[in-house]
C-alpha cells in the first residue's frame, strides 16, 4: 500500500503527465493501485521502432519517491526481454544512483533514450534493425490480443477496431463497384417501339370515342 506521501506525489505526477505528456509517451496508474503504472512508448520516426506501440509497466515502492521503481516492457520489441526487470540507472537495480526529484516522465523519457541506444544491460537483448522493425509492425496487433492491455487502454483498443489495417482498407477499395445491368441495345429499341405503338393506339381510341360522343349529340 502506498504511503500518504507516495500517493500524493504520484497523484500530482499523473495530473502533470496527462496535461503535458513527454514526446512519444503516455502513462497512467491502475485505478486499483496507484503504485502500478502502465505506459505506452510510440516508436519515434526514423528509428527501427517507428510506428510501434510498446506497452510496459513501472512498479513504484510504497515509500516513493525515496526509492526507485522496477521497470518492465511487456510488448515484444527486439531491445528488451519482455516482462523482465530492467537494469537502468533510474530503476530499482541502482538505488544508490536514484534521485527523488526524478518523476514518472523523467523515468520513461530515460527508458526511451536507452531503448534507442545499443548499450547492453541486464534485461536487454540483441537483434537486428530489421527484426526490430518487424516487432514494431506487429506490436499493435499483439497488444490488442492482450486482455490486460484492453482493460487498461480501452480507447486505444477501440481505435484499432474502428480503423482496420491499411492492407484491409486497400483490399476493400480494390473491390469493383457493382454496376446496374444494362439491357442489350436491341431490347431497349424494342421496348421503346412497343411503348410508342401503345401510345398511338390509345390516342386513336380516345379520339374515336370523343368523335362518337359528339355524333350522338347531333
Amino acid at each position: 500500500m502506498a504511503s500518504k506521501q507516495a500517493h500524493k506525489r504520484l497523484t500530482k505526477e499523473y495530473l502533470l503527465i496527462t496535461k503535458n505528456p513527454p514526446p512519444y509517451i503516455i502513462a497512467k496508474p491502475l485505478e486499483s493501485d496507484i503504485l502500478e503504472w502502465h505506459y505506452i512508448i510510440t516508436g519515434p520516426k526514423d528509428t527501427p521502432y517507428e510506428g510501434g506501440e510498446f506497452h510496459g509497466k513501472v512498479i513504484f515502492p510504497a515509500d516513493y519517491p525515496f526509492k526507485p521503481p522496477a521497470i518492465k516492457m511487456l510488448t515484444p520489441n527486439g531491445r528488451f526481454r519482455t516482462d523482465f526487470r530492467l537494469c537502468l540507472s533510474m530503476s530499482d537495480y541502482h538505488p544508490g544512483s536514484w534521485n527523488p526529484a526524478w518523476s514518472v516522465a523523467t523515468i520513461l523519457t530515460g527508458l526511451l533514450s536507452f531503448m534507442l541506444e545499443d548499450t547492453e544491460t541486464t534485461g536487454s537483448i540483441k537483434t537486428s534493425d530489421e527484426d526490430k522493425r518487424i516487432f514494431a509492425k506487429q506490436s499493435k496487433a499483439w497488444n490488442r490480443r492482450q486482455e490486460r492491455f484492453r482493460a487498461i487502454f480501452p480507447d486505444l483498443a477501440d481505435i484499432e477496431a474502428e480503423n482496420p489495417p491499411a492492407e484491409t482498407v486497400l483490399t476493400l477499395r480494390k473491390k469493383p463497384i457493382p454496376q446496374p445491368k444494362k439491357e442489350p441495345e436491341q431490347n431497349v429499341v424494342k421496348s421503346v417501339n412497343y411503348k410508342l405503338w401503345f401510345s398511338v393506339l390509345f390516342s386513336g381510341i380516345f379520339v374515336y370515342l370523343v368523335l362518337l360522343k359528339l355524333s350522338t349529340r347531333l
